[in-house]
């Protein structure tokens, strides 16, 4: 496409440039410039070897590659159902943007889901509903190693990193975390002015870049990781393991996109190519992570610290639960970022097939921490495609605190999911260091959203968690949640998963646990 308009700019030039100099009027040449133009890039496609289809089909072949640029937009906007679209539906995209508008999200004539196909799933309710709660519950987050506690909203803003997002798109995300008392996890690209100047709650979270606490080779830089915790906005630090959709692999930051700003804020020489490693220098067994999660604790002044990972082996992850129990220390929270998570950009293999999806991942932490015995003091949570109250209740079903969400605040400041993250093209200046681009997306106006699709979230799952007959998000249980098996069988996550008792992998380890707990070794990560 870009070809057929640099050959007709170039003919029409030179042809009314040529008319002008013989004295004859350059009208009559438009009318031949469309067809010589066409003729010119004929030629052109019948010669060039990079292309088979235009080579066998000239000038017409474009018609293919046009199509192809705009198959997500048609697909999108003609051919897909309300409720099929992928990795967001047209319904889900619709609530986040009628309740960021403040306006009704409700649907007439019933459901469009087919409630009997397998894998549909529904909440229990109560034939005696309770009062929906008038304040919203918060989650305490810190252990009796912490000095610092911290109460954290029930949906709050996941890990997106500046650089990752515009410059906009963060002010208008923390403008709204400041407004509507929630938290905003900052990303492992640094703590920019952009998180600090609206004056929102923050969890500061580093990866294994180390941005904003960063010696120039690369190591950990305690002494300026426990100036910048100290600030007053900062309320929790997190060490980030991996991501869901991308886990066990690095980042690259192309050294185009490190302008003078990136590089201040992430300790990186500007212009140069960033590297992220798939792995921490700061640890290398279950034991040093749960030592360093200490550290952090520490030079943060004691306020709450933990981690971020996508599950992958639940013997790991029961190695780190010993580790616990042996050093007698725990991170305060823990966030499990289910394999359905979004990212700027990840390889297809990574984002389709590595990784727990964020159920398993979810029941798998919960269930290990309570079996050790540590789940009273450790927080869970959760992101992974929470955009609705629904996915919010479910989630706390599974064994979840509070959940954080990515894509849904981004749906809230007017991302249209057109899923040009990694191009620097976005069209609405969410993930854009366009300065062109970003200014589209106006902060006054978008900040107050992401305040209004929180509260309405949250208070859309306390009216569900109401009508269940639940007033807290304690009281929810594994058999409130039930799923469609087949059209004429559905179970409860009380009969389709295993539930272990507090301490019961101290004592007495159930068969289906107890191979992962013997091998499970608190001074190595065995694969």
């Amino acid at each position: 496409m870009t070809r057929i308009v640099i050959v007709f700019l170039t003919l029409t030039a030179a042809l009314v440039s040529a008319a002008a100099a013989v004295g004859c009027s350059p009208y009559w040449w438009f009318a031949a410039v469309p067809l010589l133009s066409l003729g010119v890039l004929g030629g052109w496609d019948l010669v060039q070897r990079e292309h088979s289809v235009l080579r066998n089909y000239p000038v017409l072949g474009h018609a293919r590659f046009l199509l192809e640029r705009i198959r997500p937009e048609l697909q999108q906007y003609f051919v897909e159902r309300n409720f099929d679209g992928r990795p967001f539906d047209r319904d889900v995209r619709s609530i986040v943007y009628e309740r960021a508008k403040g306006t009704d999200a409700e649907e007439p004539y019933g459901t469009e889901r087919d409630v009997y196909a397998p894998g549909h799933e529904f909440l229990v309710p109560s034939m005696a509903p309770c009062p929906v709660p008038k304040t919203p519950p918060r989650v305490r987050i810190g252990g009796p190693d912490c000095e610092r506690p911290y109460d954290m909203a029930l949906l709050n803003v996941s890990a997106m990193s500046f650089g990752s997002l515009s410059a906009n798109a963060v002010l208008a995300l923390n403008g709204g975390a400041a407004a509507g008392k929630f938290a905003q996890d900052t990303g492992e690209g640094g703590l920019s002015e952009y998180h600090l100047r609206p004056g929102g709650d923050l969890v500061w979270e580093i990866g294994t870049g180390y941005f904003g606490c960063r010696t120039r080779d690369g190591d950990f830089d305690a002494a300026e990781f426990a100036e910048k915790a100290a600030h007053d906005q900062v309320k929790c630090v997190s060490l980030k393991l991996s991501q869901g959709a991308k886990p066990g692999i690095g980042g690259v930051l192309p050294g185009a996109k490190v302008n003078a700003e990136i590089a201040r804020v992430r300790d990186v020489p500007e212009g140069r190519t960033v590297v992220s490693p798939p792995y921490h220098r700061v640890f290398s067994t279950p034991r040093e992570l749960v030592r360093f999660i200490a550290r952090m604790r520490e030079l943060s002044g004691g306020k709450p610290a933990g981690f971020k990972l996508c599950v992958g082996s639940r013997q790991q992850f029961l190695a780190v639960c010993k580790a616990m129990l042996e050093e007698g220390t725990a991170p305060d929270f823990i966030v499990v970022d289910g394999a359905e998570g979004g990212t700027g950009a990840a390889p297809l293999e990574f984002a389709d097939h590595v990784g727990t999806p964020l159920t398993e991942g979810l029941i798998t932490v919960h269930n290990a921490l309570v079996g050790a015995g540590l789940r009273d003091r450790i927080r869970i949570g959760v992101s992974g495609k929470v955009a609705t109250g629904t996915d919010l209740v479910k989630r706390m079903v599974q064994g979840a605190d509070y959940a954080n969400a990515a894509r849904a605040m981004m749906f809230a400041v007017g991302c249209i999911q057109a899923q040009r993250c990694h191009t620097n093209t976005c069209p609405t200046g969410v993930t854009t260091q366009d300065p062109h681009r970003a200014r589209a997306l106006d902060v006054r106006d978008k900040a107050p959203r992401v305040q209004r699709f929180q509260e309405a979230t949250v208070a859309s799952a306390l009216q569900i968690m109401a009508s269940m007959g639940v007033s807290d998000p304690a009281q929810l249980r594994p058999h409130m949640l039930r799923r469609r098996i087949d059209p004429l069988t559905e179970r409860s996550y009380e009969e389709l998963y295993e539930w272990l008792a507090p301490g019961q992998l101290l004592a007495e380890p159930p068969a289906s646990w107890a191979a992962d707990w013997q091998a499970a070794d608190p001074d190595r990560f065995t694969v």
